[in-house]
């Protein structure tokens, strides 16, 4: 055998042979044959050429064409006479007429049934899907499997050139599909066992396959043998978290699940759907679908399913999907490929139209119905006049037929409802900027933006493999600057693709200039900015201001509220003008109250601002009315958290009124759905008029340091508020915001640092008489001494904050600095005198009434307890520390609540508990820096290694000696001596 695919095989049953005829293959090398003989095709650029123009299926190549392909950015001097001698010398060997020459190109022409491998792939694999939507699976796979053998291995082997190489990785893909599709139906006929090893080496050979991967899991269970299946789920998410950095898509993971569950409906094969038979399909007037269309699968399937329920035959009502997005975000791109998906379904035409909705001067509908209706085969003659009556004809011809109707970029549903087909069996997809509420009946989907992954693969698509895979991090942040827009992505790599020279690192650092990026997306014809002006041009006068200000804001989303305040206008008429503007896909509902800008449309908004927003002095009150917004609630916040602070007193004042809470609950729940945009305002306002009244709306949400969620934010905005405000000589604003840095620092666990900024923070504060920042600073300094086993300095700096809040008269400040005085007798071995303050402390928080504060009360009354060896005692505090942290989400403080129970019962030899507390404080994934981490782990070994599991305490303890040794904490030398003393492994 030559591995030439048999000639019945690429025939259809019956047909003649011809005499003397050619035969190619392009499905592994490519050759030529005579009558079953071979014909000499010559060197590799010779067949480099035959193949280029076999693939072009009859159409003409010109001569610049196929140099690009040979030689692509480099062709040899000589490449034009290369190209005619390789044509001269094909054009001998093969039949006359055959290869052409036209236009100055050339063409391969004349050729007989079943004569390209390829050709005959694509007949079967076409008659295999129509057998399987039929139902005839045995067919399906018989017809595929014939398909396949046409491959003899690698497609195009030895062929060189770029043009070949691309159409390699085409061919293979879709060889790799069809497997796919083979194999999925052998698993619905019941073949799970026989799969199992071709799955097996099919993963091997494409390990990043997820679709194989799922086959052979499904494959494994149905042959009973779950815990295989499972080990391939494990694999592949170790395979893809350590090669991309993403985890299994979505279908993959639910599979996990359902076999997990031992989902009764995985045992049976699934019922395969019927579809109609194709016939010849007129008219045809949907727009080529782009060749690199990429992602948007579930976008795809929900689109393809409501088309095939109205297609289908027992389908009661006319089908109208209408899709929604801002301009760029691929609307029409979606549509028109969904629509090519579906065509079979809909064999007696499909209609197109673009209703240039979002330009000056949308379409009509009469003269779209009259442009309709000749395409359906009226005679001009008969097309009626008025709107109404060409929508009655329309109707009549579509009755009883299947027509796809494409209805692109409309402007509103008025514009639509004419045109929409009146029975079953038809369909329509609607693409627009706004949202189409109220088109009756109709399926809205709004369309999104790409995700990383998908926006990176068309990237590549465009740029080519080659440059991006060398710049994979440069990429991202290319398509991230874009927005993950696909308009922006297509401009941005079109840009690229166009300059040789351009490195993607370059085209990174030219859109990380924000005030200079839509001026770079634009290529050509192509602009974003051009397709948001659009959008912009039809709004009224108030939601143009309202998408303007809204712009100025950094935050990822804006609160309803804080809306209100940016634009200073009531709730009601601000969410009447937002949501009309989420109707017109300029702005997002990120969620119920919330709302959003897409990157690049902020950009824009802000452009607009700048340039259309009179007067001037409109910007920074809008900013600074949403400053004032989110200081006063968080003042209010702040207040409810700790009744009898004074520094809710010393907080610069505020015009613009914030929101109210009475339940604490509500309170927090507000401050951590705002942490962001909250932050982003306060970064915002550095550099400005407005830094005093940031930094302290720093310190009042300081809860979103102790939470442990926010605290990196912070922290980043914390530094960024210490550098504004020494640039400007605030010294008053400079100690509150290293007051609050020195916060976040202790949290991590970075005592030297902290140490640094409590001592600036004290001094500046000292000399801007600011004693409430004093207090407090103090309050810091003495907890750095705690932690640095300095217990008499700490005692001092306690003593001095106590002092501070008594002037102050701050009930709450004297009841949170008694608690860590506590600490600090308690570290000097005082511990009769620990206990009493401690309970002193305990005592004026239950005062005050508030149950979050007094948590650090019964924290530092457990460690005084717990030192006394009041073991029982001690725990009743830390269980009451730690419920009232879990409330209040103070994870920090939770996980340092777990560490000290365990202290407590390793200390009364209850290992067992000490360890299960030890992994719960583990499990928060937030305890305060490494050497705290250190310490848990450290606790975690001993435990550990009293309940006998000497290896796992051992791996423990090298753990905590690594973390230890980052940091430099003292601890390392107990750690390596516990280490030096255990078992050999």
């Amino acid at each position: 055998m030559d591995g030439v695919p048999r000639v019945p095989e690429q025939r259809r049953p019956g047909s003649p042979t011809e005499p003397r005829a050619l035969r190619f293959s392009l499905l592994g090398p490519v050759r030529a044959w005579r009558d079953g003989e071979p014909v000499a095709t010559g060197s590799p650029q010779q067949r480099a050429l035959l193949a280029a123009l076999l693939l072009r299926e009859g159409r003409t190549a010109t001569a610049a064409e196929l140099i690009d392909a040979l030689w692509g950015e480099e062709p040899p001097s000589q490449a034009l006479a290369a190209v005619r001698t390789y044509a001269s010398r094909l054009r001998k060997v093969l039949d006359p007429g055959v290869l052409v020459t036209e236009s100055g190109g050339y063409a391969v022409r004349g050729l007989g049934e079943g004569a390209l491998d390829l050709a005959a792939a694509q007949e079967l694999a076409a008659e295999a899907e129509k057998a399987r939507n039929t139902g005839d699976l045995c067919h399906a796979r018989e017809v595929l499997n014939r398909a396949l053998a046409l491959w003899d291995g690698e497609t195009l082997a030895g062929v060189p050139g770029p043009y070949a190489e691309a159409q390699r990785v085409r061919l293979e893909e879709w060889r790799i599909q069809l497997l796919e599709s083979r194999l999925d139906m052998d698993l619905e006929q019941g073949c799970h066992a026989e799969a199992v090893s071709e799955l097996t080496a099919l993963t091997a050979a494409h390990p990043l396959r997820e679709r194989l991967r799922e086959l052979l899991m499904l494959a494994l269970y149905r042959s009973g043998r779950q815990a295989e299946a499972l080990a391939v789920y494990a694999d592949t998410r170790r395979l893809l978290a350590d090669e991309l950095g993403v985890d299994p898509r979505p279908g993959l993971q639910e599979l996990q699940q359902r076999i997990l569950r031992a989902d009764p409906g995985l045992a049976e094969p699934s019922a395969p759907v019927a579809e109609p038979v194709a016939v010849p399909v007129r008219p045809a007037q949907l727009p080529a679908t782009v060749p690199d269309f990429t992602g948007r699968a579930a976008f795809v399937r929900e689109l393809s399913d409501v088309l095939a329920s109205a297609s289908a035959a027992e389908g009661r009502v006319m089908a109208v999907s209408a899709l929604a997005g801002i301009g760029g975000v691929g609307k029409t791109t979606l549509a028109v490929h969904v629509a090519h998906e579906a065509r079979s379904a809909f064999p007696d035409g499909q209609l197109y139209v673009d209703l240039q909705g979002a330009g000056a001067r949308a379409a009509e509908p009469e003269t779209v119905l009259g442009s309709f209706l000749r395409a359906l085969g009226t005679a001009d003659s008969a097309v009626p006049d008025s709107l109404e009556e060409r929508a009655a004809l329309y109707r009549s011809l579509l009755d009883g037929r299947k027509v796809l109707v494409l209805l692109d970029n409309a402007r509103d549903a008025a514009q639509v409802r004419p045109l929409l087909p009146g029975t079953a069996g038809c369909a329509a997809l609607v693409t627009a900027r706004v949202r189409m509420v109220d088109l009756a009946g109709a399926h809205l989907v709004d369309l999104d933006v790409m995700s990383p992954d998908e926006a990176l693969a068309l990237f590549t698509k465009i740029v080519g493999e080659e440059r991006v895979g060398s710049e994979r991090e440069a990429a991202l942040d290319v398509v991230a600057a874009c927005g993950f827009l696909p308009l922006a992505i297509r401009i941005a790599a079109s840009r690229l693709a166009a300059r040789r020279t351009w490195t993607v690192s370059v085209l990174a650092a030219k859109l990380a200039d924000e005030r200079r990026r839509l001026d770079e997306l634009q290529a050509g014809d192509l602009a974003v900015k051009a397709t948001f002006e659009l959008g912009y041009g039809q709004l009224e006068p108030a939601q143009a201001r309202a998408f303007r200000l809204l712009g100025l804001a950094d935050g990822p989303d804006i609160s309803l509220a804080a809306a209100a305040a940016v634009l200073d206008l009531p709730a009601e008429d601000t969410e009447d003008l937002l949501e009309s503007l989420v109707d017109t896909s300029l702005l997002e509902s990120a969620a119920p109250g919330r709302y959003r800008l897409h990157d690049l449309v902020r950009l824009y908004a802000r452009a607009c601002a700048e340039r259309d927003e009179q007067p001037p002095g409109e910007r920074d009150g809008a900013m600074s009315r949403l400053l004032d917004f989110y200081l006063a609630t968080a003042a209010g916040v702040y207040a409810i958290e700790r009744p009898g602070d004074r520094l809710v007193d010393d907080l610069e004042p505020t015009e613009y009124p914030g929101l109210r809470f009475t339940d604490g609950s509500a309170a927090l729940d507000w401050l951590y759905s705002e942490a962001s945009p909250l932050l982003a305002c306060v970064r915002q306002a550095a550099g400005t008029g407005r830094l005093r009244r940031a930094v302290d709306l720093l310190w009042a949400a300081k809860d979103l340091t102790e939470s442990g969620a926010n605290s990196r934010q912070y922290e980043t905005t914390a530094r960024a508020m210490c550098d504004a405000a020494r640039d400007c000589g605030d010294a008053r604003a400079e100690g509150r915001a290293r007051t609050t840095l020195t916060n976040v620092l202790l949290v991590y666990g970075r005592i030297q640092q902290a140490e640094e900024e409590a001592h600036r923070a004290m001094e500046l504060a000292a000399s801007a008489r600011d004693a409430t920042a004093v207090s407090w600073a103090a309050n810091d300094r003495g907890l750095i001494c705690l932690h640095q086993g300095r217990y008499a300095a700490g005692e001092s700096f306690f003593n001095q904050a106590i002092e501070e809040h008594r002037l102050a008269g701050n009930r709450l400040g004297e009841a949170v600095t008694l608690a860590n005085l506590s600490r600090a007798y308690l570290g000097s071995g005082n511990v009769s005198t620990a206990v009493s303050i401690a309970r002193h402390s305990l005592a004026v928080h239950s005062e005050l009434g508030r149950p979050m504060r007094r948590a650090s009360a019964h924290f530092a009354l457990g460690l005084a307890l717990a030192k006394a060896g009041r073991h029982a005692e001690a725990l009743s505090q830390f269980v009451d520390a730690r419920d009232i942290f879990t409330e209040h989400r103070q994870r920090l403080w939770v996980g340092n609540t777990h560490f000290r129970m365990a202290e407590v019962h390793l200390g009364a030899a209850r290992p067992a508990p000490a360890a299960q507390h030890a992994e719960q404080a583990l499990a928060l994934g937030c305890v305060g820096g490494d050497r705290m981490r250190g310490n848990v782990v450290a606790l975690l070994g001993r435990a550990l290694s009293e309940l006998g599991q000497a290896d796992r305490a051992k791996a423990c303890w090298q753990e905590a000696l690594s973390l230890y040794e980052q940091c430099g904490a003292a601890e390392a030398a107990e750690v390596r001596a516990l280490l030096n003393g255990a078992p050999a492994a």
